[in-house]
């Protein structure tokens, strides 16, 4: 990230690492909202289980980490789009190594199965539950798709059309994935909005699918819509 803002767009790294943390304390509060809310009741009672080390919602995350971005780049007249194209490619990075972090917590784990893909979690510190059954590595299938989506979205970086294409591609993509990932996660407090039908994740996949793919077919038509 501090490479290619320098090198794309002359950014300083004290402007990079500013950014940095600017990033960290948003994704930081995203997650612990968008957790709390998957349970408010029960975290109203036990408030201090949301500010544990555990439980993050990456797309709370997310969606705190957007406007955080367009005000940076926007105060520091940095290239809004262009420089979204590059936060995409970043974020599928940091969030595919956080995923394999997960993994080896045993959170976000899948339902179980007979596949020869599984995995048993024996540890009884672990998240995952149940223990000694061979589960769906969904954490895995996550950092896989998205060390998947990172390749292409490199690729599409140097064909793409017009600013802003990458990153919202990024938000189709990973979206359409995620919805069906959930579709194998056994950890059922991540909460649902029909219950076992459609989770949290997949409504919100798709609210993000609809409004990222109105931004593309916008931005495609007008060549740009956010101006530096």
């Amino acid at each position: 990230m501090a490479y290619q803002g320098k090198k794309q767009f002359q950014t300083t790294y004290d402007q990079s690492n500013a950014l940095f943390i600017y990033i960290v304390v948003a994704a930081y509060l995203g997650g612990k909202v968008f957790f709390f809310f998957e349970n408010p009741t029960y975290y109203i009672r036990h408030l201090s289980k949301v500010f544990s080390g555990n439980g993050f919602v990456f797309f709370g995350s997310l969606l705190f980490a957007i406007p955080t971005m367009l005000w940076f780049f926007r105060k520091h007249r940095i290239p809004v789009l262009p420089m979204l194209d590059i936060m995409g490619i970043v974020t599928c990075i940091v969030h595919g190594l956080g995923r394999i972090g997960c993994f080896l917590s045993g959170c976000c784990h899948g339902k179980p199965t007979d596949s020869f893909l599984n995995v048993v979690f024996t540890n009884p510190v672990c998240q995952a539950e149940p223990l000694n059954t061979p589960l769906h590595p969904t954490q895995l299938y996550e950092a896989g798709f998205l060390f998947s989506l990172m390749i292409f979205l490199l690729w599409l970086k140097a064909n793409k059309k017009f600013d802003g294409q990458v990153f919202l591609t990024y938000l189709i993509v990973y979206s359409v994935g995620r919805s069906l990932l959930e579709l194998l996660r056994g950890d059922e407090e991540r909460g649902y909005v029909i219950q076992n039908l459609v989770s949290h994740s997949q409504f919100i996949s798709l609210l993000v699918i609809c409004i990222s793919g109105f931004l593309y077919v916008k931005l495609r038509r007008k060549g740009k819509l956010l101006v530096p």
